[in-house]
């Protein structure tokens, strides 16, 4: 039976069959018997490679232990509020550093950045999902939006519908109006950042 461990655009966990591309975690979401309780353990929200330095994350859901996540790519970790690693993604944690101090003068280290993130993805005094009403025109590519209650990639002039095992039904993005954005604002100033920018992966249904 799968884990509740796949994680959704908006932050959620899932049970599901599919596999991600994306390792991720959270702290230790689970009890002794390795049933998941709850939704995150504090700010810290990393995003990982699947396979580093050939160690073996076994028992999967180990006592006392991070839970393992899973995200269908790099696209939906950035919607949920996750950012590299600073240790199996050095280069991208650098290069995100460096980008962030410019979008937050005085904001360094990790402990910074994810108390920013936390405060963009989290409603301040609940554990509620935050959205942000953006212009679609001013959406990068790799961006997230809620679209008649469906979580949707920005790609090009296209939105495409997101489920655990890819993408699906594609519809144009609108050239007027707000969207409600699932991205947080600070991951969607690196997705638009022309020098060195953080290019998300993409699941290959994406461009299928």
């Amino acid at each position: 039976m799968p884990l509740r461990n796949r994680v959704t655009p908006l932050g959620e966990l899932i049970a599901t069959p599919e596999r991600g591309l994306v390792y991720a975690n959270r702290g230790c979401l689970h009890d002794a018997g390795g049933v998941v309780r709850r939704a995150f353990n504090g700010r810290r929200w990393i995003a990982c490679q699947l396979q580093f330095r050939g160690w073996k994350r076994e028992p999967l859901i180990a006592p006392g232990r991070f839970t393992p996540l899973f995200f269908l790519d790099e696209a939906t970790g950035f919607a949920a509020g996750h950012r590299p690693c600073a240790l199996c993604r050095r280069a991208d944690y650098d290069q995100l550093t460096a980008l962030w101090a410019e979008i937050h003068p005085g904001q360094h280290g990790a402990d910074a950045i994810d108390k920013q993130l936390h405060a963009e993805r989290i409603e301040a005094g609940t554990r509620e999902r935050r959205l942000h009403r953006i212009a679609f025109g001013a959406l990068p590519d790799g961006a997230f939006v809620l679209e008649e209650g469906q979580p949707r990639l920005v790609l090009g002039d296209e939105l495409l519908e997101w489920s655990p095992g890819g993408y699906g039904d594609r519809k144009r993005r609108p050239s007027r109006g707000q969207a409600d954005v699932i991205t947080p604002p600070s991951l969607l100033e690196l997705l638009r950042t022309e020098r060195t920018p953080l290019v998300p992966l993409l699941h290959p249904s994406a461009t299928a």
